[in-house]
């Protein structure tokens, strides 16, 4: 990678203390990249750097780099100086790499803040993981409705230093009642009508939501209305913050990579791949696989019960792993379409009737097709026609036993309250695996006349 290559060269500044190739490399890149090339330096060589730096720049590139490499920074500098790089950062942001260091240092930390951001931050991290308090910010622009277009805008260019964004103008009262908004498109259209006052102007019907919601019904609704951001107040409709699209982007990755480490039952990583030991990483996998293992067993025990008939008709092991793994497959995709329509609100509780219904169906025309197919290459191995129908039956209760089953069991875990994503591929492939065998011998019990 580019900053890998770069290093050499930024060690070289830094050895031969070459202060006007230092403050050139600070301030001729954007900051985030700036902050892209210092990754794979020390914290001691990081913090030299960002020496070079003014304290707006410095705090700014401060603010781009990795929470391991801002967290290892913090925790080897005087927690003044720490102050210093974190006070310019946003107050969530404050708030998320304070959470990974230690509580005595925060402690320490806090007491260089200004008394207005230090109440902030700890406003903010009293709101649990995961709620849109969480990941909201504290600086946002808030009128009074009584002001004209004219003194709005002499407001805003006061604010807007302080900000981090100003898409919307949010109207407030005296105790931060949230009452309307206005964009600030409609605030410079309405330039020439200067004496109006933002009460004509606002938009009442204002969405929003609430400092405890969760994280991810606040990007549902960011989503379906496209929106930059949005306000979240208090349970008395008080104005407290705001989530804006950068925030929200954050919680799509950390909502993705949860879900797809669920699907592939491994617990969720708190830290990097890299940055989590063999032992956690051990640990979160391995607790999965024994659950995954006793499931196995199961199959295992089918097997051994229908060992008799299995020797009898031997043909029939040939075709053990296309069943199974046709019933898998199928109840993997069907957990995955319902799981997916439930992250993005596309399916209901209350749907649950109208997706057993579709399932079912689906189960008809796919397990048809697999039996058709499971026909013509059976007729290969079983002694006749008649037997071949074995597998064909087989294929298509299979088939269908996995679409319900893998469209039920996450739409079973939403409703006592659990991640759906829980109801991973692996644990539909196992329940699946078991059931196979049992259909599958159960149907050639029938149609051979082998005992039950």
């Amino acid at each position: 990678m580019i900053n890998t290559l770069y290093l050499p060269e930024l060690r070289e500044m830094l050895e031969t203390n070459d202060r006007a190739g230092l403050e050139d490399f600070c301030t001729a890149l954007h900051p985030a990249r700036t902050a892209e090339f210092m990754e794979g330096l020390t914290a001691e060589e990081a913090i030299r750097v960002l020496e070079f730096a003014e304290p707006q720049l410095r705090s700014e590139i401060f603010s781009y780099l990795e929470t391991d490499h801002q967290v290892e920074i913090v925790n080897t500098h005087p927690p003044e100086e720490a102050s210093e790089l974190i006070g310019g950062m946003s107050t969530d942001d404050q708030v998320d790499l304070l959470q990974d260091v230690d509580d005595e240092l925060v402690k320490e930390i806090l007491s260089h803040l200004p008394p207005e951001e230090r109440r902030d931050v700890m406003r903010l991290s009293r709101y649990p993981e995961g709620t849109a308090g969480s990941i909201m910010t504290t600086e946002m622009a808030k009128l009074s409705k009584d002001l004209t277009v004219r003194e709005a805008l002499g407001e805003i260019s006061r604010q807007a230093e302080e900000l981090e964004t100003v898409y919307c103008l949010y109207i407030v009262d005296e105790h931060d009642s949230l009452h309307g908004v206005v964009s600030t498109r409609q605030l410079v259209s309405a330039m020439g009508k200067s004496s109006k006052r933002l009460s004509e102007i606002m938009d009442t019907d204002v969405l929003h939501v609430n400092a405890l919601d969760d994280q991810e019904e606040v990007l549902r609704k960011m989503a379906d209305y496209d929106m930059l951001a949005i306000p979240v107040v208090d349970d008395e409709l008080c104005l407290v913050g705001i989530i804006t699209h950068d925030d929200i982007l954050d919680v799509v990755v950390e909502e993705a990579t949860e879900d797809a480490y669920r699907s592939a039952a491994v617990q969720p990583l708190e830290e990097s791949y890299l940055r989590t030991s063999v032992l956690t990483l051990s640990w979160k996998r391995g607790v999965w696989l024994v659950v995954l293992f006793l499931g196995a067993l199961l199959t295992t025990f089918a097997l051994e019960h229908y060992e008799a008939e299995l020797e009898r008709y031997v043909w029939l092991v040939l075709f053990i792993p296309l069943v199974i793994s046709t019933g898998g497959n199928s109840g993997n995709q069907s957990a995955t379409l319902v799981i997916t329509a439930l992250n993005r609100d596309e399916v209901h509780l209350s749907d649950w009737w109208l997706v057993a219904k579709r399932e079912c169906a689906m189960g008809l025309i796919l397990g048809g097709m697999m039996s058709v197919m499971g026909m013509i290459i059976a007729l290969m191995k079983a002694p006749t026609l008649y037997s071949s129908l074995v597998v064909g039956a087989t294929l298509l209760l299979v088939v269908m036993a996995g679409t319900m089953i893998g469209s039920m069991l996450p739409l079973m875990f939403k409703r006592i309250g659990l991640d759906p994503s829980l109801m991973s591929n692996p644990f539909v492939a196992g329940i699946i695996d078991f059931l196979g065998i049992v259909i599958y011998m159960t149907v050639a019990g029938l149609l051979l006349g082998m005992p039950a």
